[in-house]
């Protein structure tokens, strides 16, 4: 997968050595760290502890702690000093808030999450692409009272790994699909070799077969997921539903089910974005 240069930083023999001399950060660098670590203080709603955030982001423990607390005193972070984890602050809420008019998406969502959960009784989401990745905006919850509980909000995924990334990577350039399959010894131990890009270009193929994608516990044993893509105007798939729930909810007849429903939501909540705007 698609994996980051590394940085000064990060750049150390075995010996623990740097391999290059300490070079002070500027500019697009700042900015990019910044973005990375606001990213993965998101990951978590309930707080990230600093050695996940340090362990993540290849960056020094003291860099990192200077640019929280730096964030932390703009008020795009909050700091729990009783469970030692990073959260998000006022002014991302803030930001959040301002920024919902300009992407309705949850708008449009939100019935089809809604009908897909009473429908199914399984847990409804919505997901988004983000550059390599996908993040979950929005979960509503089914009323079958045994859930999975590996997809919420905030949660990022690698394109090819959970439902909602294998359905919206399918449906991709091929170049663009190369590109983002980079075997790389870090995302195997992260994510197991049921990960490795012949596996997912498996499951993209049978994806493009039935138009929906099935994660058949390949994330946690037992915790099964399947999802549709949703296409933005120029007909790029940026978005996905989902549904999850534990591995006897999901055998193949109901498979067919549960595909079809998520296809007609997808496609309902398709044909509204490409709409021309009105004038």
């Amino acid at each position: 997968m698609v994996t980051q240069p590394p940085t000064h930083e990060t750049q150390r023999a075995r010996d623990g050595q740097p391999l290059l001399p300490a070079q002070p950060v500027h500019g697009a660098q700042v900015v990019g760290r910044i973005a990375l670590l606001l990213r993965l203080v998101g990951r978590n709603p309930s707080g990230t502890p600093l050695t996940e955030i340090v362990r993540d982001s290849g960056l020094t423990r003291p860099t990192v702690h200077r640019l929280l607390t730096s964030l932390a005193a703009e008020g795009l972070l909050d700091h729990d000093a009783v469970r030692h984890t990073w959260h998000y602050g006022p002014e991302i809420f803030v930001m959040g808030t301002v920024t919902a008019a300009r992407y309705p998406i949850e708008e449009l969502a939100r019935p089809s999450l809604v009908r897909l959960a009473e429908e199914t009784g399984e847990s409804a989401f919505l997901s988004i692409r983000r550059g390599a990745e996908t993040v979950c905006l929005l979960r509503e919850e089914g009323s079958f009272p045994i859930r999975s509980f590996v997809l919420h909000e905030g949660v990022r995924f690698p394109l090819g790994v959970a439902s909602a990334g294998l359905a919206i990577l399918a449906y991709l350039p091929e170049p663009e699909v190369d590109a983002l399959l980079v075997d790389t010894e870090a995302f195997a131990a992260r994510w197991g070799g049921q990960h490795s890009p012949a596996s997912i270009r498996a499951n993209l193929e049978r994806t493009r077969v039935t138009g929906y994608a099935v994660n058949p516990g390949l994330i946690l044993e037992g915790s099964w997921g399947m999802g549709a893509a949703i296409f933005d105007r120029s007909g790029r798939p940026g978005w996905a539903l989902s549904l999850t729930g534990i591995e006897p909810r999901f055998k193949p007849e109901r498979q067919r089910v549960l595909g079809q429903l998520l296809l007609e939501e997808a496609s309902r909540i398709s044909q509204t974005l490409q709409r021309p705007p009105i004038a």
